[in-house]
């Protein structure tokens, strides 16, 4: 199968070029300068020229923080530019997969988040990322699936699991916050249902695959949980650990608020596409053996 994924250097673009290509899939990897998501023009003529089968827009403004103060090109690339990658879909009469967040809710449940329940952003880019799925949907919404996924990490780019190891590394505590509760979820596992999702889409018009669908680790965990496994994973390696203290949300201000329950329910997925991605202590087992080489 021949998949277009927007972005060349993203978490979950790397993993799925060297997971789909090991399963021997033609993986074609677009990015700037040629596709620009700012420039929906751009868009559509690198898209259109790659001639795949199905298309899995990755690419994203992911700054957080940084979209509470650069508002306009969080909601041009996040909202404008998924728009465009749906009318490339569109134009092409292909399968389009659009990757999102849990951002889109607020957080204020008590319990894992459903697809139906009522999306409610608190920031800039959960808010732009909002707008990029209603215009898949409405551009190209009887052959898209709009994948939410959460607190990604693996061996690439900037992540939570990097950002513990390299403050291990020269300290011996690290304040991690306790009241946010979330689904930590390695891109690898975002590949390989990406790659189980994009299969049924290429070969089944049954609009039940098409839709929304919540994609994440089984398991959750605080930050804090998260970063005691991280250590506790890197000492059995002999890499760099420390001490996990504590703290509250109100201990450590962003100026993006993050939802305290970013928890998603992937029933629907498991039932619909066969993807249930494994256990997040398992997985973030083998990302750390890809961090320590070194490591027997």
């Amino acid at each position: 199968m021949r998949i277009a994924v927007t972005g060349q250097s993203g978490q979950i673009v790397t993993c799925l070029i060297e997971r789909g290509r090991a399963a021997g899939h033609d993986i074609v990897a677009i990015g700037r300068p040629e596709l620009d998501l700012a420039n929906p023009v751009s868009v559509i003529c690198a898209l259109q020229a790659a001639s795949p089968e199905v298309i899995v827009s990755a690419a994203a403004y992911t700054a957080v923080d940084q979209a509470e103060t650069n508002s306009e090109l969080a909601h041009a690339i996040n909202g404008r530019g998924a728009r465009a990658v749906a009318q490339a879909a569109k134009a092409l009469d292909i399968p389009l997969l659009h990757i999102s967040t849990d951002y889109v809710f607020d957080g204020t449940l008590d319990r894992p988040y459903v697809e139906t329940d009522r999306a409610a952003p608190t920031g800039v880019y959960g808010a732009s990322k909002l707008k990029g799925e209603q215009a898949v949907l409405a551009v190209h919404g009887d052959n898209s699936a709009v994948l939410r996924v959460a607190w990604v990490y693996s061996p690439f780019g900037a992540n939570f699991v990097k950002t513990m190891l390299r403050l291990a590394s020269d300290r011996e505590e690290v304040s991690v916050v306790t009241d946010q509760l979330g689904n930590p979820t390695s891109a690898f596992d975002i590949a390989e249902g990406i790659l189980q999702v994009a299969a049924n889409l290429a070969s089944d018009t049954d609009p039940a695959l098409r839709g929304i669908f919540h994609m994440t680790a089984k398991g959750d965990a605080s930050w804090a949980d998260f970063a005691e496994a991280i250590f506790a994973a890197s000492a059995a390696r002999d890499g760099p650990s420390a001490q996990v203290k504590r703290i509250t949300t109100a201990d450590y201000p962003t100026p993006a608020m993050r939802p305290a329950n970013s928890r998603l329910d992937c029933g629907l997925i498991a039932r619909i596409h066969g993807v249930a991605l494994p256990e997040w202590r398992h997985s973030l087992d083998s990302v750390i053996a890809r961090l320590r080489p070194f490591a027997n």
